[in-house]
């Protein structure tokens, strides 16, 4: 048999057991009998090789942060049984004394990872109110299409967020939750009172329709036209029908008022046609009349008024593009007429003028009974008296001369 192989940490015997030395003395890992010690020898170390790149994996892994405290103890537990029993032979203390030094590292990670939870707790706490307030808000809104969207957002948000204790995190989401339910019951409520109404609308819209297509074929083109404006009047206080029914609605209701009004144009436009010839009429009128401007002579001016009067009569109606202008034009010449007529009687009123007579005899009289009094108080000499009287008499005077233009303007 060949020498046996040496090493540090353990032996193989003569008889083939192999042991590994501890700090309590060596222990039996194993038998080779027969064999060759030094391949027994060189499958205990490889073994020990491996339990030392596990605790080599470990410590990388720890320090790098890709365990959590509660894994890594979970893992020094399990290579710490593995070790403490191995049939491996190497220093097998030192390997344990390396998962001993592992455990401030796990202790400081959980510290690190239950304070980082306490904040995003007291974080998700503070968002998770915010939540709530938000959806109370939109439980009271009638915002009833962005509000659905925002509440749907704001789940999605909580849903995201970490659990809280029990206690407060079931306070917060009892409130959250009565919130969407109370603002989807008002919603459904909403829609539910906006189908009435719509289908009430569809009704009456309905009913509407009926009266329209009724008067298409009017040829009342007047009275017809204002009734077609009620019947919008009424149709835009009906409000809307159902989606699925109100452009229908509104096309029938806008063919039967397109029926009548293209009618009416096309009567209309005929019409025109004829009232040109009425229209021609009326500007050879025109023409005979305004050269009774600037009017001179009243009277003949009034003569010449009254046959063209008829003649404007006589000539018919014109279209109606037409109408403001000829009849501006004609109004212009009948009040020209109208105030010179006005004025010319002002000026000769019978009655004025015999008032202005009588006003000019009295104060004729009036001024001979003062004058006759002035050669009175003259021959007594009386210089008081007669200076009144001449005042009296230049007053009297003045009015009579007033009196006499006045009867001028009559004559």
């Amino acid at each position: 048999m060949s020498s046996a192989p040496t090493n540090p940490w353990g032996r193989v015997d003569d008889e083939g057991n192999v042991y590994v030395r501890t700090a309590d003395g060596e222990r039996l890992i194993g038998q080779w009998p027969g064999g060759d010690p030094a391949e027994a020898m060189s499958l205990y170390v490889r073994r020990f090789e491996g339990l030392e790149v596990e605790v080599d994996l470990l410590e990388k892994r720890l320090e790098g942060g890709a365990l959590s405290p509660d894994d890594a103890a979970k893992t020094v537990t399990k290579v710490r049984a593995q070790i403490t029993d191995a049939h491996a032979m190497g220093d097998l203390a030192t390997l344990l004394t390396r998962l001993d030094a592992l455990q401030p590292a796990i202790d400081k990670q959980r510290e690190e990872r239950r304070a980082a939870r306490a904040v995003k707790v007291a974080e998700s706490q503070t968002e998770k109110t915010r939540i709530v307030e938000e959806a109370e808000k939109l439980a009271t809104s009638s915002d009833w299409k962005a509000g659905a969207d925002k509440l749907r957002a704001l789940l999605d948000e909580w849903k995201a967020l970490p659990r809280l204790s029990k206690s407060a995190d079931d306070e917060l989401w009892h409130r959250f939750s009565t919130a969407r339910t109370s603002y989807t019951r008002r919603r459904k409520a909403h829609f539910g009172e906006q189908s009435t109404l719509r289908d009430a609308a569809k009704t009456i819209k309905e009913k509407l329709i009926v009266e329209a297509e009724a008067l298409s074929t009017s040829t009342e083109w007047g009275p017809t036209a204002g009734k077609y404006r009620d019947l919008m009047t009424e149709w835009k206080k009906a409000g809307s029908a159902p989606r699925n029914v109100e452009d229908k609605l509104w096309k029938r209701f806008r063919a039967a008022q397109d029926a009548f009004f293209t009618t009416r144009d096309e009567a209309n436009t005929l019409l025109d046609a004829e009232y040109e010839v009425n229209a021609d009429k009326k500007l050879a009128i025109l023409v005979d009349a305004e050269k009774l401007l600037p009017i001179k002579d009243v009277d003949a001016a009034r003569k010449a008024w009254l046959d063209i009067a008829d003649r404007w009569e006589a000539a018919g109606k014109v279209p109606r593009a037409s109408m403001a202008e000829l009849e501006g034009r004609i109004r212009k010449i009948e009040d020209a007429v109208k105030d010179a007529t006005d004025n010319a009687w002002k000026r000769t009123d019978p009655e004025k003028s015999a008032r202005a007579d009588d006003m000019i005899g009295k104060l004729q009289k009036a001024i001979d009974d003062v004058a006759e009094k002035i050669a009175a108080a003259e021959a007594k000499d009386d210089a008081k008296k007669i200076k009144d009287l001449q005042a009296d008499l230049a007053s009297k005077t003045a009015f009579l001369e007033m009196a006499q233009k006045a009867q001028a303007d009559y004559s």
